[in-house]
């Protein structure tokens, strides 16, 4: 195999080419039981760790054009993630388990698919204070503040032999 010039660029593939954006099993069943209050934080956040999670990412319009009959034409658009700022000021990134429940919040919306991990370093990276997901859904899950930072980091919460919870750090 050839070594690829010092200069180049390789692009990584996406480990999720065959997603047809349905919820992980795991992670949804746990959002069920925590909307339900059977299912601690702990164990949200261990599911949402291991996940696929959808970032949905909208078009924004960019300059606009007009022409010789002075109507407004679109002359550029760019894409964008979606940051949601709450009454007190705080933002999310906004992910979302499925296509269905991002469907639910906004149908225009493309689903970009990523490890839970990477939506939380995103989130991170736009000075996001937490990570929202599956918001507008009965099961809505908010992680934020350290949890959010370990999460981006890839850390993951695991269960300790007396039932309790730590993280554990990145290999």
């Amino acid at each position: 195999m050839t070594e690829p010039h010092p200069q180049q660029r390789l692009i990584e593939g996406s480990p999720y080419v065959d997603d047809d954006g349905s919820a992980d099993e795991g992670l949804l069943a746990a959002l069920t039981e925590w909307a339900e209050g059977a299912a601690s934080y702990p164990q949200v956040l261990a599911a949402l760790a291991r996940a696929r999670l959808l970032v949905p990412v909208v078009a924004l319009l960019g300059e606009v054009g007009y022409d010789d009959a002075g109507l407004a034409h679109d002359k550029s658009s760019d894409m964008a993630t979606v940051l949601l700022t709450g009454a007190d000021g705080r933002r999310a990134l906004l992910a979302f388990s499925s296509t269905t429940a991002m469907r639910g919040w906004d149908p225009e919306a493309r689903p970009v698919p990523v490890a839970a991990p990477l939506a939380a370093a995103t989130a991170v990276q736009e000075g996001a204070d937490a990570l929202a997901v599956d918001v507008g859904s009965a099961h809505a899950f908010t992680v934020a503040g350290d949890d959010l930072q370990r999460l981006a980091a890839g850390w993951r919460p695991v269960r300790l032999p007396d039932g309790g919870w730590a993280w554990a750090g990145a290999r």
